[in-house]
């Protein structure tokens, strides 16, 4: 779903601010911004005085808040109240769980999960109410939510993304779709016109952006199973000067109206290809019909395409006065009850349920491009690695920044984030 907040990619992901990707809380050193919120207290549970608050992000889709009201309405066992927040949710969800005072915090929020929460002490292992339906969710979305084998988050939407691109201006121009980066490369040279651009990837991020697929396409990882460093610096190098080839050109649009999260660039035909989510389909085939369709981003050198499932998590506050009131609550809402959890999937924007068992009955992702999105994300799909830190993917979102935009040494670039990300994981596993 669409987040209108100071944006970041998701690795590629996940996290400067963006959308999909975890979120930088690192100990909630540096979020003591102020909090902006806006509070609804439309929960009216029949609890005896027990009050929660549950803070989302502010999605872009219509309904979306008057939805998740709905829902906190609906729960006989608590007064819940819904935070909606607009702008910068990590800062005011970093400043909200450093509160102490009651209802200055959230009791459950959604976010991504990293290492840093668990050691700090922010949030609370929920085996015990997952206990009846692990196996009915993905393998990378029970990963992406467990430290040292506990399970900290419940999935409640999954993301892919991915290409958008429009067959008919493929076809005019003589393009096939591209499932190399070269090939992709070519392709937006060769639909780019004085108007149209060929390729939008974002404007904040579309350098960083691409590290990870290029880890993923070698069938390489960020970290392996022990944590030690997954890529080597020959492959990530030459993904990176291809990436720098692509920048220099005159084909990738930049400085669009809006970031790559919100389709409107293609919608308005802006580019011819855009890397964007699931969740923005019913927008897109509103404004172009069935001249519309999607491919996983298209593979570095020898790899594979790959496709960067992303997605949001529910947490339980480990400070909130009631923990378990909280935890009761998740369980009710993003365990128990299939009918919100597919309206939530299904209604604004489309999403991909995350429990199995729901998948089937999803009829909006049987057909056509939600079908081919769904394929793919299974095909090539890749998900967060809770043990990859906000400081690892500064260190090389701030690499690649210098190699693609800045044109520094890619050798020394490359040594100077190994040398930070090992320093964290000697920081953390010793």
């Amino acid at each position: 779903m669409v987040a209108f907040r100071n944006h970041r990619p998701a690795p590629l992901a996940a996290l400067a601010m963006n959308r999909r990707r975890m979120l930088a809380l690192g100990g909630l050193a540096a979020g003591t911004g102020a909090l902006a919120a806006c509070g609804s207290n439309t929960g009216r549970g029949s609890g005896d005085g027990v009050n929660l608050s549950q803070w989302y992000h502010q999605y872009g889709e219509a309904g979306t808040q008057q939805a998740a009201e709905k829902y906190a309405a609906a729960y006989e066992d608590a007064h819940v109240s819904i935070n909606w927040i607009p702008g910068d949710y990590d800062t005011a969800l970093s400043s909200g769980l450093l509160a102490e005072k009651e209802g200055d915090y959230p009791d459950v929020f959604e976010g991504h999960l990293n290492r840093a929460m668990v050691e700090s002490g922010q949030v609370v292992p929920l085996d015990d109410i997952l206990t009846d339906v692990l196996d009915d969710y993905t393998a990378d979305d029970l990963a992406r939510n467990t430290i040292d084998g506990k399970v900290y988050g419940v999935r409640m939407i999954d993301d892919p993304q991915f290409l958008y691109y429009r067959p008919s201006l493929l076809d005019a121009a003589g393009v096939t779709p591209p499932t190399t980066f070269d090939e992709l490369m070519a392709a937006a040279a060769d639909l780019t016109t004085g108007d149209v651009k060929g390729l939008f990837l974002g404007n904040d991020d579309s350098a960083t952006k691409l590290f990870q697929p290029i880890v993923f396409s070698a069938g390489q990882t960020l970290l392996t199973e022990d944590n030690r460093i997954g890529f080597d610096k020959d492959t990530v190098i030459a993904g990176a000067l291809q990436v720098k080839e692509l920048h220099d050109s005159s084909s990738l649009l930049v400085g669009a109206p809006t970031e790559a999260w919100d389709p409107s660039s293609i919608i308005q035909e802006l580019c011819a290809i855009q890397w964007c989510g699931l969740w923005a389909l019913p927008q897109i085939a509103e404004a172009h019909g069935d001249d519309i369709a999607v491919i996983p981003f298209p593979a570095f050198g020898t790899g594979t395409p790959t496709v960067f499932n992303g997605g949001w998590d529910t947490f339980v506050n480990a400070a909130s006065a009631n923990v378990d009131e909280a935890k009761a609550f998740v369980k009710w809402l993003w365990v128990d009850h299939e009918e919100f959890i597919l309206d939530w999937n299904l209604s604004y924007g489309f999403h991909i349920p995350p429990r199995l068992s729901m998948r089937g009955g999803a009829e909006q992702l049987q057909t056509g491009p939600a079908a081919e999105a769904v394929r793919i994300s299974e095909e090539y799909g890749w998900a967060e690695n809770p043990n990859w830190t906000p400081t690892m993917e500064t260190a090389v979102d701030d690499m690649m920044t210098n190699i693609v935009l800045e044109g520094n040494d890619p050798s020394a670039e490359f040594d100077n984030a190994v040398a930070t990300i090992q320093g964290e994981l000697d920081g953390i596993f010793g």
